[in-house]
C-alpha cells in the first residue's frame, strides 16, 4: 500500500521555527485534549512514521517531524548537529504548535533525543517512549560487532552518490530481514529522492558525522541520564535490534525505577513502529493511557 494512503487523513505541511528554520511535520488529530510527537532515526525523515501518525490520531493530536538537516526540513550547515541540538528543535516546534507538554516517542536518534528532552524539559513530557533507542550504553559482544558492521557499511558508501542499491542496503540494515519485503519501490524511491536533494548532499555529512564522535559526546553529556528521568518511561524493544540489543535495553532500563521493558511479539529490528505497526500502535495506546503495558 502506497506511503500517501496510509497518510490519508493527516496533514503534512510546514511550519517555522526560530533557530533552526522551516520544519516538515505530519500531523493528525488535532482537537484531542493529549500530543504525542513522534522523532524518527538518524537519516530518516517523518515517512518512518507512516502507519502510525493516522491511526494514533484516534486518541492523540499525533505530530512527527523532520529533524533539521533531514527530510524536508531545513538544511543549516551552520549549526553542530548533535543530540542536544535536536532536542531544542523539539523544544521549538512544540511552543510553535501551542503545545505545552505531550508524549514522545522516538526511534534509533529520536529515542535519543526523547530521552535528553525528557531529562532537561520534565513538565514538557507525560509519558517517554525510547523505541529502539540510541544514546544509551553498548553492553555486549554482539552490539560492538553490529556497531562495526554498521561502520563498514557507512565507509563503504562514503563519497559515492546515493542510489537504489545504496539505500536498500541501508533500510535492509534497518529491518528484519523477514520484512525486507517491505523495502518497495516507494519507500526505497522516496528516501533516495530525499538523499539526492542538492541541500541534503551539503548537511549529510555534518550530520552523519555526529555517528564518528560518539566517544566525545559520553564526555560532553550528550547520552541519556537514565537516573534523571522522572516520567513513566517504556523501553519498546526488538529481539532483532542491531548495536543496543535486548541486554542493552535491559542494562539501560534497570537504571530507572520508573521505566519498564516491552519486546515486541513480531519479528522487527530497527523500525517496529513500520515493521509490525499493528502490535506497536496497540503497544503505545494501552501504555500512553495507563502507563502498563
Amino acid at each position: 500500500m502506497s506511503l500517501w494512503l496510509d497518510f490519508l487523513g493527516a496533514e503534512i505541511r510546514f511550519i517555522n521555527t526560530p533557530s533552526y528554520g522551516r520544519v516538515r511535520i505530519a500531523e493528525a488529530g488535532q482537537g484531542n485534549p493529549e500530543a504525542l510527537v513522534l522523532l524518527h532515526g538518524i537519516g530518516g525523515h517523518i515517512e518512518a512514521y507512516a502507519k502510525n501518525v493516522v491511526a494514533l490520531a484516534d486518541s492523540y493530536h499525533v505530530v512527527a517531524l523532520d529533524f533539521v538537516g533531514h527530510g524536508l526540513s531545513a538544511k543549516r550547515t551552520d549549526i553542530e548537529y548533535l543530540p542536544s541540538t535536536y532536542v531544542a528543535m523539539v523544544a521549538e516546534v512544540m511552543d510553535v504548535l501551542g503545545i505545552a507538554s505531550a508524549h514522545i516517542s522516538g526511534e534509533s536518534l529520536g529515542g535519543w533525543v526523547s530521552g535528553m528532552f525528557a531529562a532537561r524539559h520534565p513538565t514538557r513530557v507525560k509519558r517517554l517512549v525510547l523505541n529502539t533507542a540510541a544514546g544509551i550504553p553498548v553492553v555486549s559482544e554482539q552490539g560492538f560487532q553490529d556497531l562495526r558492521n554498521l561502520d563498514e557499511l557507512n565507509k563503504k558508501n562514503f563519497g559515492k552518490a546515493p542510489s537504489v542499491e545504496t539505500v536498500r542496503q541501508r533500510m535492509q540494515w534497518l529491518m528484519h530481514e523477514s520484512n525486507w519485503h517491505l523495502l518497495d519501490d516507494e519507500l526505497i524511491g522516496s528516501r533516495l529522492a530525499l538523499y539526492t536533494r542538492p541541500d541534503f548532499q551539503k548537511s549529510a555529512p555534518l550530520m552523519f558525522g555526529m555517528l564518528e564522535r560518539m566517544d566525545e559526546l559520553v564526555q560532553r553529556g550528550e547520552m541519556i541520564p537514565m537516573e534523571q528521568l522522572q516520567c513513566d518511561t517504556l523501553f519498546f524493544w526488538t529481539r532483532h535490534n542491531p548495536i543496543h540489543d535486548l541486554a542493552a535495553a535491559e542494562a539501560a532500563c534497570a537504571r530507572n525505577a520508573k521505566a519498564q521493558l516491552y519486546v515486541m511479539h513480531a519479528e522487527a529490528a530497527h523500525w517496529p513502529q513500520y515493521e509490525a505497526p499493528d502490535e506497536f500502535n496497540q503497544v503505545m495506546r494501552k501504555f500512553l493511557r495507563t502507563g502498563t503495558v
